[in-house]
């Protein structure tokens, strides 16, 4: 194994099955019964590349930077993607190529008022109770930031697992879909930006 970086990483049980009994009937939790852990992997240190960083593979949105766009303006673009089990799920990214760390001040200044245009964009859809938004980005190093939509009443989807429940829940239509994105688009145009081609294929 890698030499291990820190005491935190030392003191893991590597290759163990941990229990998944501290989740299992926690309010937010999707599933039940006996549910096993994969084993914990080793680290794999150094870490490998994401996409859009030296070595790694292209980064997506530059390669093609208008596939599944709804939104745009002079700085950011907001897409959406295949139908999911929630009524709309979306990314918003800077049109550069930046990090979270790296992200101009002139650019980080927007990001917030932009935040809650998409929240309030999203929850004009019919039966939206919430939005959600998160960072995760393990995956690529261009800059993004996913927005969920949690339906009205939803308790169960609050928290850290609505990605799941996305997964797991019956698709929506394709055409519902659209219309929601479509719905998104327009609202966002009332502050600024333009509605582009609904990219969902």
């Amino acid at each position: 194994m890698t030499e291990l970086p820190s005491e935190y990483h030392r003191r893991l049980p590597y290759g163990e099955r941990m229990s998944a009994e501290p989740l299992l009937g926690g309010p937010f939790f999707p599933f039940e019964g006996d549910l096993q852990v994969v084993p914990l992997a080793d680290p794999v240190l150094p870490e490998p590349p994401r996409r859009g960083e030296e070595g790694g593979e292209p980064c997506p949105k530059c390669a093609d930077p208008d596939r599944f766009a709804i939104w745009r303006d002079e700085q950011w673009q907001l897409k959406t993607f295949a139908a999911g089990g929630l009524p709309f799920v979306a990314v918003l990214e800077p049109h550069e190529h930046y990090r979270l760390d790296n992200l101009p001040p002139e650019l980080t200044a927007t990001l917030g008022p932009l935040i809650q245009r998409v929240a309030n964009a999203i929850r004009q859809i019919d039966g939206v109770g919430r939005t959600h938004f998160s960072r995760w980005g393990d995956g690529s190093e261009h800059f993004h930031l996913w927005f969920l939509a949690r339906p009205a009443g939803m308790m169960q989807l609050r928290g850290a697992m609505i990605a799941a429940w996305d997964d797991v829940l019956p698709k929506i239509p394709d055409e519902e879909l659209t219309a929601n994105a479509r719905l998104v688009a327009a609202a966002l145009v009332e502050d600024g930006g333009e509605a582009v081609g609904i990219g969902l294929s």
